[in-house]
């Protein structure tokens, strides 16, 4: 088998005979701690309302307020979300993982950093990157024939069918990685 291309970061390595090749994400830039410290700041201002709210609506010297109820109940939903992107923002990213077993093949699709892009195609794909969870899955023989390099106008993908989904592999990787990935898949799997 042969190694990745000069100043590549994937690694190769072989576990109980198996190949495995680990493929770092992407790093997610400085912008990401910009957006850190305002959140943090937002957050700080968040709990002062939220403890506002709280007291006021406890201490219910005007009785009852519906009002005050509702938006303590959407101001803790709103500071929830805003506490879930925090963490999403400086969670540490999970490489990607691809064990050349045989006959199947098993892929660990990693957690990305969060992507603070401003090109998603639709509000969709922010809330579906927000909340992207970590996946291993077994593509069987047939499924790896659907296994091609794709090439685009903005570059190559990798991509492979699984039922109804597909998925790009090395996504994080340059084109001459995916590129290398690709002939070493076709070479073990014969496609």
């Amino acid at each position: 088998m042969t190694a990745p291309p000069d100043n590549s970061r994937i690694s190769l390595e072989y576990l109980q005979g198996q190949p495995e090749i680990t493929i770092p994400q992407p790093h997610a830039g400085t912008f990401r701690y910009c957006i850190g410290i305002f959140m943090a700041f937002w957050l700080g201002g968040w709990a002062m309302g939220w403890k506002a709210a709280t007291t006021e609506l406890l201490q219910g010297t005007k009785g009852p307020d519906l009002f005050m109820f509702f938006w303590l109940g959407a101001w803790t939903v709103g500071g929830i979300l805003a506490m879930y992107f925090l963490y999403r923002l400086f969670r540490p990213s999970v490489p990607e993982k691809i064990i050349l077993s045989y006959p199947a093949m098993i892929y660990d699709t990693g957690v990305p950093p969060l992507n603070l892009s401003f090109s998603f195609g639709s509000q969709m794909d922010i809330w579906k990157k927000m909340f992207q969870k970590r996946r291993t899955i077994e593509f069987d023989s047939s499924e790896i024939m659907t296994l091609s390099l794709r090439e685009f106008d903005s570059g190559n993908r990798l991509t492979i069918d699984h039922g109804s989904e597909r998925y790009d592999l090395a996504a994080g990787a340059s084109e001459p990685e995916r590129e290398w990935l690709f002939g070493i898949l076709k070479e073990h799997y014969r496609i």
